[in-house]
């Protein structure tokens, strides 16, 4: 594991943890709710996690672009695969999603 991505994974646990302890039940049933949706459906995981790559691109989340990225990963996405996912978010979301596509790639290559 790479030192960028345990740093990454150690964030989110710790902060996620944080959010959890502190709030009532509407963050634990909105995490619940996005596991849920994520689950093998009418749509594959795979499928999924390329549709979440796309929208957090858009939405130049470059949090949620790491998350989907590993995830991606774990679903075996090829290299031809992303480049593709790139190119939708890039036709959707336009040039400003660039710098996005760039740092993706690089944590791309890094979980490789």
């Amino acid at each position: 594991m790479t030192k960028k991505l345990k740093e990454f994974n150690e964030y989110r646990s710790k902060m996620n943890e944080k959010l959890l302890a502190a709030d009532g039940n509407f963050m634990k049933r909105f995490f619940n709710l996005d596991t849920n949706a994520c689950l093998d459906g009418a749509l594959p995981v795979k499928t999924k996690e390329m549709l979440g790559l796309v929208a957090s691109m858009v939405l130049r989340c470059d949090d949620c672009i790491k998350y989907h990225l590993i995830k991606c990963h774990e679903q075996k996405l090829t290299r031809g695969e992303l480049f593709e996912v790139f190119a939708i978010a890039n036709l959707v979301g336009g040039s400003i999603v660039i710098p996005h596509t760039r740092r993706a790639l690089e944590f791309w290559e890094e979980l490789n």
